[in-house]
């Protein structure tokens, strides 16, 4: 049964819909300003592995601001265990404690699709040729999957807003320039390269940019998406049977 599953994901969902427009201007207002200065402005006339600037700049503002939104679900959390007590219900409540886990990664995959959605009908607007194929909604759903993970593990590590705003100013900020969303990894500094393949935001745009303007993907890239998805899985069972029995 995954009563738990379904209920942790529509409690989610009531409080996404309370606020959805809010959502749907977030999602739309930061990768078009994005698309603006850096598309429009600064590589207007340039050319990165064969596409102009814009082209390649479409994907890398999928996964930023797709992730944004699944990551952000850390934040939800926070607010819930500290203010409301709501995850304390959770913890309370005769389910798995995975479907607890489960229900929290559906939503911020939901969260994470507004924005992918959004962007993408920027790039029909102005021309930009997306192969939306199986390759990208399996990349898509990687993508959104292991940053939702990342932002529940996030949410119960941290004990205050103010650790959720370190974390989000050390490691979500420069994993979001570095990870080859505005510019090719390969051809960044050889030190910038070792961080960058840290950051599983790098393999999941790697995936999704070539998915979009290829119609292909690279296996490695997917198994390390894989790879990545288990270990957060693994980490996340960790840290709820952690919270639970203290």
């Amino acid at each position: 049964m995954i009563n738990g599953v379904i209920g942790v994901y529509l409690r989610e969902l009531f409080i996404l819909k309370s606020r959805f427009w809010k959502v749907i201007l977030s999602s739309s207002i930061s990768p078009l300003l994005f698309l603006l200065a850096f598309g429009f402005g600064v590589g207007r006339n340039s050319q990165i592995d064969g596409y102009n600037y814009i082209t390649f700049l479409i994907p890398g503002l999928i996964t930023m601001s797709s992730m944004n939104q699944a990551y952000g679900i850390s934040t939800e959390i926070n607010i819930s265990r500290f203010y409301f007590k709501v995850f304390d219900e959770y913890l309370l409540a005769p389910i798995p404690k995975w479907q607890i886990v489960a229900g929290e990664t559906l939503y911020g995959i939901t969260k994470g699709l507004i924005p992918t959605v959004i962007v993408i009908i920027y790039g029909f607007v102005i021309g930009v040729n997306l192969n939306i194929n199986i390759l990208f909604m399996i990349s898509i759903l990687l993508h959104l999957t292991a940053f939702s993970l990342l932002g529940f593990i996030v949410a119960l590590i941290v004990k205050n807003h103010g650790d959720q705003f370190s974390v989000n100013t050390f490691v979500i900020t420069p994993m979001i320039f570095l990870s080859g969303t505005f510019y090719p990894v390969d051809k960044m500094p050889l030190f910038v390269k070792y961080i960058a393949y840290i950051f599983p935001l790098t393999y999941s745009t790697k995936l999704i940019r070539s998915s979009l303007l290829q119609g292909s993907i690279n296996i490695s890239n997917l198994l390390y998406m894989f790879l990545i998805i288990l270990i957060l899985i693994y980490l996340s069972k960790k840290i709820i049977h952690h919270i639970e029995t203290v």
